[in-house]
């Protein structure tokens, strides 16, 4: 009985509207004044960006479908209000129950927000939604320089699970989820990003010969679009490229995954001040939001 009474309460927390303009999800304080800023500022990107929410939100108040529902919420969160974009995500869910998206999604923003094991069951529910289905190309927020996406919806479930459970230290759950992640990939840029994780793992776990074959495929002719940092970080690995090739690259040197797959790379290697040191220097400068910062964090949090 208190269970229903809770979700009543939600539902009808969720659905108030204090300004119709503005789903009640996102009617916050903190949310208005991200708005504010973003309305006042003069820099293109902050433009671009209140002007693909005002799109977003237009559709989704037209049609607050499934679809509209989860564009919402990528346009909040590409403004970096993730607690808000969860919020957005959470009622989709209560209307969607089925949809794998709006799963994937959320867990996406769970891993954001550092709520590892929310993100890893919102992932395991996916996984089972998907089960039987044909993938399908999941579209891009922010389009690659040719304006093709290269994932598709379940690459983005099986990997964000990994991710997920690597987070977390779960390596033998984070190989599986990463290989199945490899195994669905049907481009270059799919197989270098799960296949850099995996090398990661198999390092950290001590199998140096299933790290080894997981570069044989790898090479520098491969059609990559995205993930530049994960193919050179894997030829790095290999040994086709040097680590000052690596961290000379412009486009490269500063990127969170590359820096932090080098800190890796030195930690399994027996450096363990390095790595550390590189990990500091990553949290302090990085970007709080990628990856390879968050990976950097946690392994400080429970290594250091």
């Amino acid at each position: 009985m208190h269970r229903i009474i809770v979700i009543l309460v939600l539902v009808v927390c969720l659905n108030c509207k204090d300004n119709q303009n503005t789903p009640a999800e996102v009617n916050t304080s903190v949310w208005q004044a991200k708005l504010e800023n973003l309305k006042q500022s003069d820099t293109s990107r902050d433009s671009l960006l209140l002007a693909n929410y005002n799109i977003a939100l237009k559709s989704y108040n037209n049609t607050p479908d499934a679809t509209n529902t989860i564009w919402l919420g990528r346009r909040i969160a590409y403004t970096g209000a993730y607690d808000e974009a969860i919020k957005i995500y959470t009622k989709g869910i209560m209307e969607f129950s089925e949809d794998a998206r709006l799963y994937r999604h959320r867990g996406h923003r769970y891993i954001s927000t550092r709520q590892f094991i929310k993100a890893i069951t919102d992932f395991t529910t996916a996984v089972q939604l998907i089960e039987g289905t044909e993938d399908q190309i999941e579209p891009d927020g922010v389009p690659n320089r040719l304006n093709q996406p290269i994932s598709t919806l379940h690459t983005n479930i099986w990997y964000h699970l990994g991710l997920a459970h690597y987070l977390k230290n779960e390596l033998k759950k984070a190989t599986v989820a990463f290989t199945k992640c490899l195994a669905a990939s049907t481009n270059d840029d799919n197989v270098v990003s799960a296949s850099h994780w995996l090398y990661m793992i198999q390092r950290r776990s001590g199998n140096k010969e299933e790290a080894k074959a997981l570069l044989e495929p790898i090479s520098k002719d491969m059609t990559i679009i995205e993930n530049d940092a994960y193919h050179q970080l894997l030829l790095f690995y290999k040994g086709v490229i040097s680590e000052e090739e690596l961290q000379g690259n412009e486009s490269m040197g500063s990127s969170e995954a590359v820096i932090y797959g080098l800190a890796n790379w030195y930690h399994y290697n027996g450096d363990a001040g390095k790595a550390r040191m590189m990990y500091e220097e990553l949290v302090k400068n990085g970007y709080p939001s990628g990856f390879g910062y968050i990976a950097a964090e946690a392994d400080l949090a429970r290594l250091f």
